[in-house]
């Protein structure tokens, strides 16, 4: 291989190892998966109530988690036990809330979206769920990620929205952390 196309791909390669900025992430999923994010409409009756019903939603689960807390040996592992508290919220407020499947059928709990639910209108929703310490929010640390999959989990045109929930250390029981939730304003 020649000097020349050696460098050029060396330079494509390097310019795809690189995270993508500056894109809206509808561009970025009707990108990867043929489908589009619907924008959230705020003149839409049908978008409001969503919007508040997942405000409902948020308080449920912070209510829930607050009661038992979470027991966890590091603080960045309560991501993964959030998703069920969620999910049963959404089930409360009846909004089908499932495991997203892929274009294969198959459901798969890793990646992006977490949820899958259907809101009192039948319009399919996806819900991504994340958890953060906010002695970390001006920090590089990453908060969100997504990665091109072949089985990827959106398979419809759909909204698609975030929740996140602050963590907080309440207390320290030998291994593992008790962790609380709070939300800010929506």
């Amino acid at each position: 291989m020649n000097g020349k196309i050696s460098n050029e791909l060396e330079g494509i390669i390097s310019q795809m190892l690189k995270p993508l900025k500056g894109l809206s992430l509808g561009i970025v999923i009707e990108g990867l998966s043929g489908f589009k994010a619907i924008p959230f409409d705020r003149t839409n009756e049908q978008d409001i109530e969503v919007l508040n019903k997942l405000k409902e939603i948020a308080e449920i689960v912070l209510n829930t988690v607050n009661e038992n807390g979470i027991l966890r040996p590091r603080p960045n592992e309560v991501g993964n036990d959030i998703e069920p508290f969620v999910k049963n919220a959404l089930n409360i407020v009846n909004y089908y809330a499932d495991t997203p499947k892929t274009a294969n059928g198959k459901k798969k709990s890793t990646g992006y979206p977490d949820i899958e639910f259907k809101d009192t209108f039948g319009r399919i929703n996806y819900l991504e769920c994340k958890t953060y310490n906010i002695e970390n929010i001006n920090t590089t640390q990453r908060s969100f990620y997504l990665s091109p999959s072949e089985d990827f989990k959106i398979i419809e045109d759909a909204h698609h929205f975030g929740i996140s929930f602050e963590i907080f250390v309440k207390k320290v029981l030998k291994i593992s952390i008790y962790i609380m939730l709070k939300v800010g304003k929506f």
